[in-house]
């Protein structure tokens, strides 16, 4: 124990499962003791220094009184627990009271002494010295650091998910410690061709590969999860979630063949897992995906709470409701930064509860007895597809699971009983055509307009089991996220041009919490800071008001954006570098190949097509054996445009023939002005500037 902190800090391998996790009740023992505002034993520490401090004042009387004429000597050596000089000093002025200056000195330098070790142990005497000011809320082993100076700060610092919906990753740096939170992907957008996934950029957290000790998951969706196997190919650390997000983890891992190589450790809600110098307590919430956790991560500065995406909910369909009862104990004891779900920051009121969608079900199902049922929805929405088994099951019907992810979660989550499908109700796809279809419901992916999802293949009559006809009634029971709504218009509309009804009217509820909901957090986690976090620029600067209206000052609630890095204390909070971020492309197997110039050209290539012009020259002569031919690809038609390639023809000719009549030798030089030649001549005749490669050959 150093000072007011009690942190139990580990040098040991951070997998060994029984030492990283500690009961609940210990961990709010130890989330007390670890809070630097409760420095308790900082002050008495003080009351020593005050103590010796008069009774220097009194020897500096004494030595007035007696004329030795060495005042400042002694009160220099008396300002720093010089205790043998004082009893020397003494014995030599009084020898008529030798015997009781002997006794009372001694008394008095012991007494000293052992001030001065309770003050600096491992030194009982020291010259004198300016007394340093050291903050009573910061624990002793903590050096005090200059105003722009990361030293004795905790840097929080963002890898991504700050000006986005996915992709989030925040790395907690303190000395020689490094702690990641969560570690997801985010789906390209529609400038990013051919692009399957976009993961995090970690060159710093390679830079200082040494530091980190582990990844610590929130919850197991995929913008948080996601990026997990790309990642732990290049930094191989432990990594800590609860049970349902481990398992969803293990999934992702099996099939990179990375089981045996990644150590992993499910932890429960309540529990705490030791990383260097930070400890992180686990905290029950709610989400739209089950095994949700907030993170109390208790640091050498103080507390920061950290809490996933969450809602609360007070009517769950399976577990227990969100543990606002442990937030507010920490809110009690000292909650030093707040950093908080920003996705419905800009929404009024409460998000309802996932029990309201089972009675909108109901509904459907009731007034729909001679339709097949189609449910899109997300598939790692364990409760959302629980509450469809337990209508279908309600009224009679078979239900089928289509969509790969979808059958993933399903197997987990009946594996884990986080699921509980009656017997007899779950049949395989291929089975669905023994069925008449006003018996079946069929629960698949594509909810979000993916193009390859199991839905957009229905409505695109791209599947090969389920065909969509004029009697089906399609549920889409989800909310697009930003960025996706033409997406999912484009399957409404092909979903409607067949003749189905589509339903997405009060058949969703929202898996993150509104402003009421952010409210009554703040309300009683009473942070000195807010961070406002996931979410775009205008979620989290709705967030910063709303905190400001719950009584965090406003220089107190902070923006900042991926790459920055925050250094927090008791007394600031402040940017003070900024670190490499952004996204990396993931295409196919290539990791990192694509970078911004091969997008540009998949840009050109999409919007103005390429012209390809071929020649062959003689090595030596440099003379034109054969060509040029021009071919072309998405630029225009070639049998509707023969009289506009012909004049290219030509401009290419003058081109080739104007370099061999000035002897240009350097084939680089040619093909630039073959470029540039055929370049200027389509923009004039029709303004586009297709991609234009030149080749030549060489005989």
């Amino acid at each position: 124990m150093n000072g007011g902190i009690n942190l139990e800090l580990e040098n040991q391998n951070t997998t060994e499962a029984k030492e990283n996790t500690q009961p609940a009740n210990q961990a709010a023992e130890q989330g007390a003791e670890a809070r630097p505002a409760e420095g308790t034993s900082t002050r008495r520490r003080r009351k020593p220094s005050s103590s010796r401090s008069g009774k220097s004042r009194d020897g500096q009387a004494k030595t007035a009184q007696a004329g030795d004429g060495q005042a400042e000597g002694k009160k220099a050596q008396a300002g720093d627990g010089q205790a043998e000089g004082k009893k020397t000093q003494a014995a030599r002025k009084e020898p008529a009271k030798k015997d009781a200056a002997k006794k009372e000195p001694a008394k008095k330098d012991a007494g000293k002494r052992e001030n001065a070790s309770k003050r600096e142990p491992g030194r009982e005497t020291r010259p004198a010295a300016k007394p340093q000011n050291q903050n009573q809320n910061r624990p002793a082993r903590v050096k005090s650091a200059p105003k722009g100076d990361g030293k004795g700060k905790l840097k929080i610092i963002p890898l991504g998910g700050l000006e986005q919906i996915g992709m989030n990753i925040t790395a907690f740096e303190y000395e020689d410690t490094i702690i990641v939170v969560d570690c997801g992907l985010a789906f390209p957008g529609d400038d990013m061709l051919g692009i399957d996934l976009v993961i995090p950029d970690v060159t710093y957290l390679k830079n200082n590969i040494d530091k980190v000790k582990g990844f610590v998951i929130t919850h197991g969706h995929e913008d948080h999860i996601g990026a997990l196997p790309y990642i732990l190919e290049q930094i191989n650390v432990p990594v800590y979630g609860t049970k349902l997000t481990m398992a969803l983890i293990e999934h992702k891992l099996k099939e990179r063949g990375m089981m045996r190589n990644t150590k992993r450790k499910v932890v429960k809600h309540g529990q705490s897992v030791n990383l260097g110098c930070f400890r992180v307590e686990y905290i029950k919430t709610n989400h739209s995906i089950q095994d949700a956790a907030a993170l109390a991560i208790y640091t050498p500065v103080g507390t920061v709470l950290h809490t996933g995406d969450f809602k609360i909910d007070y009517t769950p369909v399976f577990g227990d409701p969100i543990d606002l009862q442990r937030f507010a104990e920490l809110g009690k004891k000292g909650v030093l930064a707040l950093m908080a779900d920003s996705t419905n920051a800009i929404r009024p009121g409460f998000t309802m509860s996932e029990r309201t969608v089972g009675k909108t079900f109901d509904a459907i199902f009731a007034e729909h007895k001679n339709n097949r049922i189609i449910v899109a929805t997300f598939a790692s929405n364990v409760d959302r597809v629980q509450q469809i088994v337990n209508t279908a099951h309600k009224y009679g019907r078979k239900v089928v699971v289509e969509g790969r992810s979808m059958v993933t979660v399903m197997e987990i989550a009946r594996e884990l009983d986080y699921i509980n499908v009656p017997e007899g109700t779950l049949i395989d796809i291929e089975q669905l055509r023994n069925y008449p279809p006003e018996s079946t419901v069929i629960i698949s992916t594509g909810s979000q307009g993916e193009s390859m999802a199991a839905l957009s293949r229905m409505a695109a009559s791209l599947h090969k089991k389920v065909t969509i006809t004029p009697s089906d009634v399609v549920v889409l029971s989800s909310t697009p996220i930003p960025g996706n709504e033409k997406a999912v218009a484009n399957v409404v509309n092909e979903l409607s041009m067949k003749g189905a009804t589509v339903i997405n009217q009060d058949t969703h509820v929202s898996g993150h919490a509104c402003q009421e909901d952010l409210k009554l957090i703040y309300s009683l986690v009473h942070p000195k800071y807010a961070i406002p976090i996931h979410g775009e620029h205008r979620h989290r600067m709705a967030q910063k008001e709303l905190a400001q209206f719950m009584g965090v000052e406003k220089d107190n609630a902070v923006i900042i954006n991926s790459g920055d890095v925050l250094a927090l204390s008791e007394d600031t909070c402040e940017v003070i570098d900024h670190v490499t971020s952004g996204g990396i492309f993931v295409d196919g197997l290539g990791v990192g190949d694509v970078g911004n110039i091969v997008l540009r050209d998949r840009q050109n290539l999409a919007q103005n097509g390429i012209i390809v012009v071929v020649l062959t020259l003689e090595k030596r002569s440099n003379q034109l054996l054969a060509g040029p031919d021009i071919v072309s690809r998405g630029f225009v038609y070639v049998r509707e445009s023969e009289d506009l390639l012909e004049e290219a023809h030509a401009v290419v000719v003058d081109a080739v023939d104007d370099c061999l009549n000035r002897h240009v030798s350097d084939w680089g030089k040619i093909k630039n002005v073959i470029k540039d030649s055929l370049s200027d001549f389509l923009w004039k005749r029709m303004k586009r500037s297709p991609m234009i490669l030149p080749i030549i050959m060489e005989v």
